[in-house]
């Protein structure tokens, strides 16, 4: 294998996740050119892996078909001769590109009558790999195989003037390093701590003389006003103010993160940040942040993980009962 691309998630976590598998084959293939095929707004975090040599843009929005447009994306790919595409998402349309592009290899999960679309074909057993990110690395191993290799951890670069320059546009100092608040999580409400708890949170920190910062896309503009607001002036909103490379460079200052279970969690851990990790709906076992260096907090309640956007019993007790108080005590514990 000399050149390979790599179909990747939708969503800024599993690209994250995926680097593990980019890790792997680099391994297997030394010199290695590969590209990775990606919606515009994953593209400033597969910029920062060493692994990929350039981003190419998937213009399709999420679940769209555009059978016309797949077809003209995988002949322009025709011409980059790939030897081997890994299509990490199971849906049928992502596996279109790389078989209209005449790729010879195109591997993934059986799913979605793919049969044809994919030519080599593994098949998932989901309790010997509970973890997204092993499973996409398991792609990089022969078809049979049980388990992929050790998992390297993600890490994701940082340009030390990318990072002064985000700092003077905002007007911020990181002399004293703050806590980033990540109160996003673009999945639903049963994944967000409450914006009264990371107000709270905030007022306690401010007593120890800690800035924070709350980052986030503009869809979190609201509750990152919301928190400032409650907060009395005990927080920064930046909140929509940054692309997703500025709050990169953000969240590479902080002395610690505290973040719902997001992108911009998993974005901390590559980036070797303390990270407190809020689950609510979602589960510890399949998408942990992947870092020595990450605590994840659950309630574990027996209606928990439920994979619900919203909470099916409408009291949202694994997050509401998830005290300011419990969660300053393992600040101090990360701090110290």
């Amino acid at each position: 294998m000399r050149k390979a691309l790599v179909v990747a998630p939708s969503w800024i976590g599993d690209t994250i996740l995926a680097q593990p598998l980019l890790a792997r084959l680099h391994e297997k293939h030394p010199g290695l050119a590969l590209d990775a095929f990606a919606p515009a707004w994953a593209a400033p975090v597969l910029a920062r892996m060493r692994e990929v040599r350039r981003v190419v843009p998937n213009p399709f929005a999420h679940g769209e078909f555009n059978l016309a447009g797949r077809w003209r994306a995988g002949r322009e790919l025709a011409r980059e001769g790939y030897d081997v595409a890994l299509v990490l998402p199971n849906s049928w349309k992502s596996a279109l590109v790389p078989c209209f592009a005449g790729i010879p290899q195109r591997i993934g999960f059986m799913g979605e009558a793919r049969r044809g679309l994919l030519n080599r074909i593994h098949r998932l057993d989901e309790a010997a790999l509970p973890q997204l990110a092993q499973r996409y690395a398991l792609l990089a191993e022969d078809v049979g195989t049980t388990a992929p290799a050790p998992l390297a951890a993600p890490h994701i670069e940082v340009n030390p003037e990318s990072v002064r320059a985000t700092l003077a546009a905002l007007g911020l100092d990181a002399n004293k390093p703050p806590v980033a608040f990540c109160p996003g999580a673009e999945y639903g409400p049963a994944k967000r701590w409450p914006a009264r708890h990371f107000a709270e949170l905030a007022r306690r920190l401010a007593q120890t003389d800690f800035p924070v910062w709350i980052v986030g896309s503009g869809k979190d503009r609201p509750i990152g006003a919301e928190i400032a607001q409650l907060a009395g002036g005990a927080a920064r909103n930046l909140c929509g103010k940054t692309d997703l490379g500025q709050a990169i460079d953000l969240l590479s200052c902080a002395r610690l993160v505290v973040s719902n279970d997001s992108g911009l969690m998993h974005v901390a851990a590559a980036l070797d940040r303390p990270l407190l990790a809020l689950y609510g709906s979602s589960s510890t076992a399949y998408t942990p942040p992947l870092s020595r260096r990450a605590r994840l907090l659950s309630l574990g309640l027996e209606c928990s993980p439920c994979f619900r956007r919203e909470c099916p019993l409408g009291h949202f007790k694994c997050l509401n009962d998830l005290t300011p108080e419990r969660v300053l005590g393992e600040i101090q514990g990360a701090l110290s």
